[in-house]
């Protein structure tokens, strides 16, 4: 029988004083590899390891982990919900398969416990708030990382003996065979069994005897909470974003749907160009109304005139294809623009607002209009253009409600068509809007899941050395918060970057141009670099800038950061041995050309343009040997584009050199 009750909900009965909050998917993933890197980091004899995946496929996922952690130990227990081959086992490790139907399906869960640690991580799955329908037009998006769970992390001790004696009762559920095994682990480390209350049968919790729990212990180390919740507001960003394309996601079936309909009058079934459009509406119309001339145009409020360029002509009627009709001093497009709705005159030389109005006269006698239909073609309010029918004959025509209503239909037709038309030909670009957005995206998890997790590791191990470890060595402990003071600097650095680069496409930057010399700002550039880094592994600097060259004008603060950052990509990827060079010199315009040239790794011809892209790494984002998230040359084009210059990039090939060049706007 499955247990049907909640590992998180018998916890916080068990420990009413937890508090539970919100986690990502990534963030889980970074806390669960931290946690695991602490048993592989850690010197403790036999740690107890018990971790529940939802799924095997997940499980999978981590699989090659979990080995090495069995080296560490044979107290290691993964459940999983089985899909294909995962079975109870007894291999490098302790597999329990347990019912897919049961609470464990929707929990997440990982304990550790060991001699001088203790941490645990019990969660449970949310609802997901984000929902995108398949598209066949859209590339398939992965919605993994907007996944939500409820729960608690803690290192306190108390609490994670507790949830390791919930998910043991778990494990002897499904494999009973383990009762030594565990009893061992039980004994080790202070596991108090659950106390059986008299109906065994019970699917709820019984309740748990300890000592009472000091609140205070619950709260995790604030650093590290701190730390955490950096990654968590990358995740909010990244929610915000997922919703973004679900909304253009919706925007674009809707424009789907409406081609399907407009498609039906097109005989080779492809989406049709605006002219296309209206030319088959007018040929249908006329073909409908069996009228003598019907004409579609486009047309807005506020046009003086308009140009005829697509009609429906009966047999001897007379073409005003290529004329130009007035609208301002039309009377009738000013009455149907004011009230959006048709106009109908049954007879031409009867109706007063004709007979009054000499231009409409003109019209009607160059024309030869005996009744006349004005319809407007409209979307959400806006005129998008007009269509007319005429008939020409010594007879008026008695305009029915048929015909009227057949003519308004059309027109909302064709109205959608327009727009529908006018997103065709932006399809493209929007297309490619959301493919840069996935890629964004993509990259965004995997420079903040490598960027963050792999610091977080070191900061976390390092700390724990030196809050458990209290007779260390003193050259050992400079050498942790050494460590750990860098790999913190890392992280800030990431952390500045995104919000460096947030702020300047955004547009949330005040810029304070002032007049300055070039070489002033090449020289606190240069400090700055020489200063953030050991000057042993720099490459030689040479700085040739002219002392004649013409005042700039840009925002001081930021030219700087613009060199310094071209400077530190520059220093990344030439050796010690290497060289860099700064110059500048006029453009025979009002700019200066400014290049730092270095004797580096160099680029491929074909990357020259996308190595201004955000996140973009030569080598891959996880698989590249300098480091960094890929934002700096983004952040450089953000800041040259801001006083409307230009930056590029020039270099002969791999491993023979690069140089960038930007433009510099000079006092006038």
């Amino acid at each position: 029988m499955s247990n049907l009750t909640s590992v998180l909900s018998d916890l916080l009965v068990a420990v009413p004083q937890l508090r539970t909050q919100v986690y990502f998917k990534a963030s889980l993933t970074a806390l669960s590899h931290a946690m695991e890197d602490q048993v592989l980091a850690s010197t403790s004899d036999q740690p107890l390891l018990i971790a529940s995946f939802q799924r095997e496929r997940f499980y999978r996922q981590e699989a090659h982990r979990y080995k090495r952690l069995a080296r560490q130990t044979n107290q290691v227990y993964v459940l999983a919900a089985p899909e294909t081959d995962f079975t109870n086992a007894s291999e490098y490790y302790e597999t329990i398969a347990f019912d897919p139907t049961e609470s464990l399906s929707q929990e997440w869960h990982l304990v550790a416990i060991g001699q001088n640690y203790s941490t645990c991580l019990i969660c449970r799955e949310r609802p997901s708030i984000v929902q995108i329908k398949p598209s066949p037009h859209l590339p398939a998006v992965d919605m993994d990382p907007t996944r939500q769970f409820e729960g608690i992390w803690t290192s306190e001790r108390q609490i994670s003996c507790i949830a390791a004696e919930l998910l043991l009762q778990r494990i002897l559920h499904y494999r009973p065979e383990l009762a030594a095994k565990i009893e061992l682990a039980r004994d080790r480390f202070g596991i108090f069994p659950q106390r059986r209350s008299s109906a065994k049968k019970s699917k709820t919790a019984a309740p748990i005897t300890l000592p009472s729990l000091d609140p205070a212990a619950i709260d995790t180390n604030p650093f590290v909470q701190r730390l955490v919740t950096y990654l968590q507001a990358g995740q909010y960003k990244l929610l915000k974003a997922y919703r973004s394309i679900a909304a253009q996601e919706r925007k674009e079936r809707l424009i789907n749907s409406i081609t399907a309909a407009i498609r039906k009058g097109s005989a080779t079934g492809l989406p049709l160009h605006p002219q296309e459009i209206l030319k088959v509406a007018v040929r249908e119309l006329g073909i409908a109304l069996a009228a003598c001339r019907c004409l579609i145009y486009r047309a807005q409020a506020n046009d003086d005139r308009v140009a005829i360029a697509h009609e429906y002509l009966q047999p001897g009627i007379s073409s005003v294809v290529g004329k130009v009709m007035p609208l301002q001093k039309n009377p009738l497009f000013q009455e149907m623009t004011c009230q959006q709705g048709s106009i109908c005159i049954v007879d031409t030389q009867t109706d007063s607002r004709v007979t009054d109005s000499p231009l409409l006269q003109q019209l009607v006698k160059q024309l030869d209009i005996r009744s006349w239909l004005l319809m407007p073609v409209l979307y959400q309010g806006k005129l998008l253009g007009i269509v007319e029918s005429h008939y020409c004959g010594f007879q008026p025509h008695q305009w029915t409600a048929d015909e009227t209503s057949l003519v308004e239909a059309i027109a909302t037709q064709v109205g959608a068509a327009l727009i529908q038309a006018e997103a065709y030909a932006n399809l493209e670009d929007l297309n490619q809007q959301l493919e840069a957005l996935d890629r964004t995206r993509s990259n965004l998890i995997a420079i903040t899941g490598h960027e963050l997790r792999t610091p977080l590791s070191t900061i976390q191990v390092c700390l724990e050395s030196l809050a458990t470890e209290p007779d260390m060595p003193l050259e050992l402990r400079q050498v942790m918060l050494s460590t750990a003071l860098t790999d913190s600097e890392r992280m800030r650095k990431l952390v500045q970057d995104f919000l460096t680069l947030s702020n300047l496409e955004s547009g949330r930057v005040e810029w304070h141009p002032e007049t300055l010399p070039l070489d002033e700002c090449v020289e606190l550039a240069l400090s700055r670099v020489r200063t953030r880094s050991n000057p042993d592994d720099l490459p030689q600097i040479v700085s040739t800038i002219p002392v004649q060259l013409p005042l700039i004008r840009v925002d001081g603060d930021w030219l700087v950061e613009l060199i310094a950052k071209l400077l530190d990509n520059a220093c990344k990827f030439t050796p010690p041995t290497g060289q860099i060079a700064i110059a500048a010199r006029t453009n025979g315009g009002t700019t200066l050309e400014v290049t730092v040239s270095d004797t580096g790794r160099g680029i491929e011809p074909n990357r020259l343009e996308i190595v201004f892209d955000r996140f973009y790494q030569e080598e891959g984002a996880l698989r590249r040997t300098a480091g960094g998230t890929g934002l700096g040359l983004a952040i450089c084009r953000q800041i040259v584009n801001s006083w409307n210059g230009k930056i590029w990039a020039e270099s002969a090939g791999k491993d023979k050199g690069s140089t960038f060049h930007f433009t510099v706007p000079t006092v006038e």
